[in-house]
């Protein structure tokens, strides 16, 4: 007789804390799309006054170092994080409004930087919140692009007739701006993954596009 399965699969004593903290860890690397090797990691709410407890600093990394949330590693994140070279530093913040299990990320490495903040929702589920600053929403379940434009006529159908021409097919698609005319950002969930020739040519396929980030399929998630 089968049974339901509530709640992650996972190593730790809490699904939000643990879980859903490795998953964000995972979600970061995700967006970063290499190997991390330097990060900040400053902790919002009750993800600040509990982490110890409940193993949130080592889910983490672990996520970072692409752990799943059931990999017994876990335990161990921390002394395997140093031992491959990657630097880490906790903090603590406050932040009006901010969800009270969430954690901001600051990502060095190849002359780059990126900040990432992320929420852990609950049950395993976690929100991709920021990007650089800039506020959207992304759950990270399926592979995704997101573009930072100026809010433009064009951009979208540029991008998504672009999509269409390499057969893929899109999943979610969302829209946000921080005024008409200003700085805007498109998430799009797709199913599969993109080559790397649809790639390159997303980059240019408007003169209003400033930047395009790939984030690839995750594998083996469970939620």
């Amino acid at each position: 007789m089968l049974s339901d399965i509530i709640g992650p699969v996972m190593v730790g004593p809490s699904s939000s804390h643990t879980a859903g903290a490795a998953k964000l860890g995972r979600l970061a690397r995700r967006v970063w799309n290499d190997e991390v090797s330097k990060v900040d990691i400053y902790l919002r709410g009750s993800f600040a006054a509990t982490y110890w407890g409940h193993g949130t600093d080592k889910a983490l990394v672990g996520g970072l170092l692409g752990f799943l949330p059931h990999d017994e590693r876990i335990k161990d994140a921390l002394n395997i994080a140093r031992e491959r070279g990657m630097e880490y530093r906790f903090f603590a913040e406050n932040i009006d409004g901010a969800h009270p299990n969430s954690v901001r990320f600051v990502l060095y490495g190849n002359d780059r930087t990126m900040e990432v903040v992320g929420a852990s929702l609950g049950g395993g589920v976690v929100e991709l919140q920021e990007i650089d600053g800039f506020r959207l929403s992304l759950k990270g379940d399926l592979a995704a692009l997101v573009t930072f434009h100026v809010d433009r006529p064009g951009v979208v159908a540029a991008v998504t007739g672009l999509l269409a021409k390499h057969d893929v097919n899109i999943a979610t698609m969302h829209l946000y701006r921080q005024g008409r005319g200003g700085k805007a950002a498109m998430v799009i969930e797709i199913d599969g993954d993109l080559k790397q020739e649809a790639k390159e040519e997303l980059q240019r396929s408007h003169p209003a596009l400033m930047r395009v980030i790939f984030i690839p399929l995750a594998e083996g998630d469970l939620i």
